[in-house]
C-alpha cells in the first residue's frame, strides 16, 4: 500500500484533515480515524467534532488537536480553514445523514475536498443538490462505502469484468442485523435513536443504513445498473417510524444482451446475525460468492466443476486485489483495512490533484454518483412499499 507521489519516488507529506463530527463516544468517526491512520496518508489538524460545543471542545483535547483549530461549528471550520496557510485539505464527515448535505456544501464551495460517511444525505432532493455542488467544485468528493475496498470484493469485481461468469443472470444482496430486535431508541440507547428519526436518518431504516451497502456492493462488483425495483418494508418494532426489515426485488438494465435479477434482503431485526452482509452473483459460466465475516475468501465455482476457493495474496487472486492488499496471505484482513483501502484511493487522487497530475485508471473509490444512486434506491423502496410492492422505475 505504500503510495509514491511523483516519478522520483518521493513520499508526499501528508494530507492536512479535518473531521466533522465523530466526537466522545461516536462508533464511526474512531474507525474513520484508524482508516485514515493506517496507511499513513493523513494528519487529522482541525475538527468540528460535535454540535455541542463544549463537547467538541473535549473531544478535541481528547484526539490531542490545536484548541485554537477545534471549531463550534462545521461551517466555522470552513470559512477559517480556507483561509488558514496550512488549512486542511480534506475533511471527513461523520454526522448523522441530516448534516450531510450542509457540511458538504461548505467545504466543497472552498475547493476542500470531502469523504463523507454514506448514506449520502438524509433526503434524495438534498443528494441531487449535492451532486451539482460536487460536480461543479474543483475538489474531490468520496463517499465510504467502505466494503468496496476489501481485497477479495475487488478480485470479484474483476473476474466479473473479465468475463469469469459469463453473462451476469442474478445477484444476490443481503444484510441481516439483530441489534433493533428490540425498542432500544426508546431508552435513549445514541445509535439507535438518530437511525430511526425520519428528521435524522431520512426515509429509510434498514434500507438507508445497511440496505445502501448491499445494494451499492451488489452494483460494484457485477457492474450492473438497477433499472425497477419492488419493495416490502417492515417496522416490525411498534411505534418505529422507519423500517427495520426490507425485501426488495430488482431488474437491472440490459446488458450483454441480457437483463438481470436481483433480490435484496435486509434487517435489523433478524436475532443471531450481527454484521451479515454477503453478495452472490450468478451469470452463464459460474457463480461467486463473498461473506463479509470471512473477508479473506472468494468462492468461485464455474459452471459444471468443483468450487474453488481463492484467498487474498493467494494462488489465483489478481492484481485488482493485490493493489489493496498489505501483507501475505494467511494473515487476516478485514474491517479496519477494508475501510483504510478507501482512504488510501482517495489519497492517491488528492495526491494527483494536489500535482496537477491525472489520477491512476486504476485508483477506485465512491463518487457522489454512487451516494446519488444510493439515494434513488432507498426513495424508490419507499414508494414501492406505500404501493404494495408496485415496480418503481429508478
Amino acid at each position: 500500500m505504500a503510495i509514491e507521489g511523483s516519478a522520483s519516488e518521493t513520499r508526499e507529506r501528508r494530507i492536512r484533515l479535518g473531521m466533522v463530527g465523530g466526537g466522545s463516544g461516536a462508533f464511526i468517526g474512531a474507525v474513520h480515524r484508524m482508516a485514515a491512520r493506517l496507511d499513513d496518508h493523513y494528519e487529522l489538524v482541525a475538527g468540528a467534532l460535535s454540535s455541542s460545543p463544549e463537547k467538541a471542545e473535549q473531544s478535541a483535547r481528547e484526539l490531542g488537536l490545536d484548541p485554537a483549530r477545534s471549531y463550534g461549528s462545521f461551517k466555522e471550520m470552513a470559512i477559517r480553514e480556507a483561509k488558514l496557510k496550512n488549512g486542511i485539505e480534506a475533511v471527513a464527515i461523520v454526522t448523522p445523514n441530516h448534516v450531510h448535505y450542509e457540511a458538504a456544501k461548505e467545504f466543497l464551495k472552498r475547493g476542500i475536498h470531502v469523504i463523507c460517511d454514506k448514506p449520502l444525505t438524509s433526503t434524495l432532493g438534498d443528494a441531487r443538490k449535492l451532486k451539482k455542488l460536487a460536480d461543479e467544485s474543483d475538489a474531490l468528493f468520496v463517499l465510504t462505502h467502505n466494503y468496496t475496498g476489501y481485497p477479495m470484493v475487488r478480485q470479484a469485481r474483476e473476474m466479473i469484468a473479465n468475463g469469469d461468469l459469463g453473462t451476469i443472470r442474478l445477484v444476490q444482496m443481503e444484510y441481516p442485523q439483530d441489534w433493533l430486535t428490540e425498542d432500544i431508541e426508546s431508552s435513549g440507547q445514541k445509535q439507535a435513536a438518530w437511525r430511526t428519526d425520519p428528521s435524522k436518518s431520512g426515509a429509510g431504516g434498514s434500507t438507508g443504513d445497511i440496505g445502501t451497502h448491499a445494494y451499492n456492493l451488489g452494483c460494484f462488483v457485477s457492474g450492473l445498473e438497477l433499472e425497477e425495483l419492488s419493495a416490502d418494508l417492515d417496522s416490525f418494532v411498534p411505534g418505529r417510524k422507519l423500517d427495520d426489515n426490507a425485501h426488495v426485488l430488482m431488474r437491472f438494465k440490459e446488458k450483454d444482451g441480457a437483463r438481470a435479477k436481483g433480490m435484496l434482503w435486509c434487517s435489523q431485526v433478524a436475532p443471531g446475525h450481527e454484521n451479515g452482509l454477503k453478495v452472490r452473483v450468478y451469470g452463464t459460466k459460474g457463480g461467486l460468492e463473498w461473506v463479509q465475516a470471512d473477508p479473506n475468501y472468494l468462492w468461485y465455482t464455474p459452471f459444471g466443476e468443483p468450487k474453488r476457493l481463492i484467498t487474498r495474496n493467494g494462488a489465483g487472486a489478481g492484481a485488482a486485489a493485490g493493489r489493496v492488499s498489505r501483507i501475505p496471505s494467511g494473515h487476516p484482513e478485514g474491517y479496519l483495512e477494508g475501510f483504510a483501502n478507501i482512504y488510501s484511493e482517495a489519497a492517491r487522487a488528492i495526491y494527483a490533484k494536489r500535482n496537477g497530475a491525472p489520477v491512476d485508471a486504476a485508483v477506485v473509490y465512491p463518487t457522489v454518483d454512487d451516494g446519488l444512486k444510493g439515494m434513488l434506491f432507498v426513495d424508490a423502496c419507499v414508494q414501492s412499499s406505500k404501493k404494495n410492492g408496485a415496480w418503481i422505475k429508478v
